[in-house]
């Protein structure tokens, strides 16, 4: 059985930290998010009152990553008390800003043995036996992550369920790659979490062969990195309005509607967002509403052209 088969309602939409783990990020919007000090001790408050007020709300799921700043810190200082939330981490990128919000290079992506090693042993020393799942961070086509046996043997020992996240436009390539990948006769990877939002649409058929293979799926950046919140794309503003909500709630209700049954992060940096972002749990979406919104999908080549051409702010 699957981390999440059992999660409903608020529960399948998980909270990411990405955006309040360290000062500088590239969501769009994010200079008026966060307090006007970025101090530790300031995000570290913000990423708090929001695991609980998620908690609170019914959401279960928690995601951080070693390149997310100081984000399995705060989840780890957050977990006593909250026996049944459910922590995630990922490895294969070292953040490398130095608590700046700009930098000339914010992480490093390496996915080598060496650095697996090195990053489970800073994860355990915080999460320890709360961490419920260990993913590589950020897999792409020409990742030695596909293709090294010594890793994943690694892996496969590690005592956890073992994942993978994915970005780039051939993210559809990369999944079909990793649910190849066995050690000993068995499939490695039993999570996937990619990228999908009503933009970007095209890791769907491949995501939905993950889940008949039995992995959990995750969908990260379901808002475009704030592409479709505030003013957002027409058809999300068009739907939105037709349901008296908000575009992230919408947004946010399309990934939920798909086939594969995922589990979508919030990537809330406020109260309000993170209220707002939970709206999706209950938001009913009509088969004409779920076609006019998807079919505002771009090419994956200009979709992550538009992302990396985003600042840190």
């Amino acid at each position: 059985m699957g981390l999440f088969d059992e999660l409903t309602g608020v529960a399948r939409i998980g909270l990411g930290l990405a955006a309040v783990g360290r000062p500088g990020y590239i969501n769009l919007g994010r200079d008026t998010d966060l307090p006007p000090s970025r101090s530790v001790e300031a995000m570290r408050e913000r990423a708090h009152q929001l695991l609980s007020d998620a908690y609170d709300a019914g959401v279960r799921y928690f995601d951080v990553a070693r390149s997310y700043g100081r984000a399995e810190e705060f989840l780890a200082s957050w977990l006593p008390g909250h026996d049944d939330a459910i922590a995630g981490s990922k490895w294969g990128y070292t953040y490398t800003a130095d608590w700046q919000v700009t930098a000339d290079v914010h992480e490093v992506k390496d996915h080598s043995v060496a650095t697996f090693d090195r990053q489970i042993g800073e994860t355990r020393a915080l999460l320890g036996d709360r961490l419920a799942l260990y993913q590589i961070h950020s897999v792409t086509p020409d990742s030695p992550a596909l293709t090294d046996t010594v890793l994943h043997r690694r892996l496969a020992g590690l005592g956890v369920p073992v994942g993978f996240s994915t970005s780039g436009p051939r993210q559809a390539d990369t999944i079909r790659a990793a649910l190849a990948v066995e050690v000993d006769g068995a499939r490695l990877f039993r999570s996937v979490q990619s990228t999908w939002n009503v933009l970007e649409t095209s890791a769907g058929p491949a995501l939905a062969e993950a889940r008949a293979a039995g992995c959990d799926v995750i969908v990260k950046e379901a808002m475009a990195n704030g592409r479709l919140a505030g003013e957002s794309v027409g058809a999300v503003r068009a739907v939105a309005a037709e349901l008296g909500t908000t575009p992230d709630a919408v947004a946010l209700a399309a990934v939920l509607r798909q086939p594969w049954s995922p589990v979508v992060l919030s990537g809330a940096a406020t109260e309000a967002q993170l209220t707002s972002n939970l709206a999706a749990a209950a938001m009913p979406l009509s088969p004409d509403q779920l076609a006019r919104l998807t079919a505002v999908a771009e090419s994956p080549e200009q979709y992550w052209k538009t992302r990396s051409g985003l600042a840190w702010t």
